[in-house]
């Protein structure tokens, strides 16, 4: 065995359909779909647009980072988290543009949070 094929065997890939932080990003992402269809047709390019490319991102970043070595992993994880901080962001600006209500907006962001919490928990389980 070549060093190639030992690095190969020296890390676990992970089933990301398993794991917790995928689905939490999956159920972010049916939530913010669900809400950014009511929002008005002149946010199509706007904010509805930049919200689920964010939201879509989060799972996408997990996925596909769970296939590599957990060093690079862990660099897509950082990935998920920015565009979850950036939907976040979002949130609050739809609420202040009257999109959301004040308990859409703090469910949404209590999900994020608690995706936040859990990736970063995560994260310092593969160093």
């Amino acid at each position: 065995m070549d060093n190639r094929d030992m690095k190969e065997v020296a890390f676990k890939r992970h089933n990301f359909k398993k794991l917790k932080i995928w689905q939490m990003g999956m159920e972010l992402a049916r939530m913010i779909f669900e809400k950014t269809e009511i929002f008005p047709e002149t946010e199509k390019y706007g904010l509805i647009s930049q919200m689920n490319r964010c939201v879509i991102s989060i799972p996408s970043n997990i996925s596909e980072g769970s296939s590599r070595t957990n060093k690079s992993f862990a660099h897509f994880l950082d990935i998920s988290l920015g565009s979850s901080f950036e939907l976040q962001t979002q949130v609050l600006l739809a609420n202040i543009k009257g999109y959301l209500t004040e308990q859409q907006t703090k469910d949404l962001e209590s999900k994020i949070e608690e995706f936040q919490k859990a990736t970063m928990t995560f994260q310092n389980t593969l160093n």
